[in-house]
């Protein structure tokens, strides 16, 4: 059985054309209960890959941004690292330690099969490689599936190292030296990539407070790697040298961003920004050097990407060093330009965007 609703153009339409979006597919099943959006953004410089996360909305229309929002970053994310790929993603709506079943995920795995390879979907929040597996049973256009199954198994730790490098070279820019010895760094989240930055921050050395919104996990956490850990919204008053955020997005907003006391923000969450136009250059304004998220934390798009156009750990792993490169880049262009690193980094996605679009226009 499949419920249909009337959705007014303002809510979903509007939004759609404002993000440039090329299809929203709504997926509803009521044996399973499940309830899915998957966004295809762009397609130019090929089939939009991007994850799949579950998540307990709020409302309809907070999935439905949420997934907006994040297909468009996927686009530019693939566009920025020099991959041929589009951007895509997908929510389920629900909580994944209640309503997550091997039925529902495999109906997903159908919706995703009907769209014919345009969409591949990986694992995002709140999935795993053996989700994969399930989804992997209903059709063949998924990554992120287990080393055992040959592919390229939990992309998580690629795309902390990718987050890492240009944490690395934001902090060059502001502190005039890349070591993060020493340096006082919050990080908000640390759940699976979380996990790992924070592996990475500690052998070099830095000084760590955290938060998660499982205070359990935070504990957990503070006590294997020395840190601090601190309430949800008090990770926002530390006085540290980085801000990383590694949860959700939108955390830089009209609240959180006079209360920072950082020099620099790097970290592997989607959408950081709540508003782009508005709070990207709010921390240029603030004096704050800022790592553009979907530029640093694109390691695990290279690693699924390997999976699905072929590659190797070893290129994986070389590719998303240059991270580091791209973002010295991007933070240089911002400076010359009188801009946000944000704003750099879109124009220099959607330049190659154009560029390839040109090229294959020809045949």
């Amino acid at each position: 059985m499949v419920e249909t609703k009337v959705l007014t153009e303002t809510s979903v339409f509007g939004q759609i054309a404002e993000h440039q979006h090329e299809q929203v597919v709504f997926c509803h099943d009521h044996e399973t209960g499940l309830r899915a959006i998957i966004g295809i953004h762009n397609t130019v410089l090929g089939p939009a890959l991007g994850g799949t996360r579950m998540w307990h909305y709020t409302s309809e229309a907070e999935a439905l941004n949420d997934v907006l929002r994040l297909s468009r970053g996927m686009t530019y994310k693939a566009a920025i690292s020099g991959l041929n790929l589009g951007g895509g993603k997908a929510v389920i709506i629900g909580d994944a330690k209640t309503m997550k079943t091997e039925a529902l995920l495999r109906k997903f795995g159908r919706f995703v099969q009907n769209l014919n390879g345009k969409y591949i979907t990986a694992e995002d929040v709140n999935m795993t490689t053996k989700d994969m597996e399930y989804i992997r049973m209903e059709t063949r256009h998924v990554s992120g599936l287990p080393e055992s199954m040959g592919g390229s198994g939990d992309p998580s730790p690629v795309t902390a190292y990718g987050t890492y490098m240009g944490m690395k070279a934001a902090a060059k820019k502001a502190f005039g030296s890349d070591s993060l010895a020493g340096k006082r760094i919050a990080v908000q989240g640390v759940g699976h990539v979380g996990t790992y930055l924070l592996e990475y921050l500690q052998k070099e050395g830095a000084k760590l407070v955290l938060t998660d919104y499982y205070e359990d996990r935070a504990l957990e956490a503070a006590a294997r790697f020395g840190a601090k850990a601190v309430g949800l919204d008090e990770i926002y008053d530390q006085d540290v040298d980085i801000y990383s955020p590694c949860a959700l997005g939108a955390t830089l907003n009209d609240d959180t961003l006079r209360r920072l006391k950082c020099q620099v923000v790097a970290g592997c969450a989607n959408n950081q920004l709540a508003n782009e136009n508005v709070h990207g250059p709010a921390l240029v304004e603030q004096g704050i050097v800022y790592a553009p998220d979907f530029l640093i934390n694109a390691g695990g798009l290279i690693n699924v990407c390997s999976e699905v156009q072929g590659g190797n750990r070893e290129s994986v792993m070389t590719q998303t060093e240059r991270i580091y490169d791209i973002t010295t880049q991007v933070l240089n262009r911002a400076a010359q330009e009188g801009s946000h690193p944000q704003a750099a980094a879109t124009r220099q996605a959607e330049e190659r965007i154009a560029a390839i679009g040109k090229v294959k226009s020809t045949y």
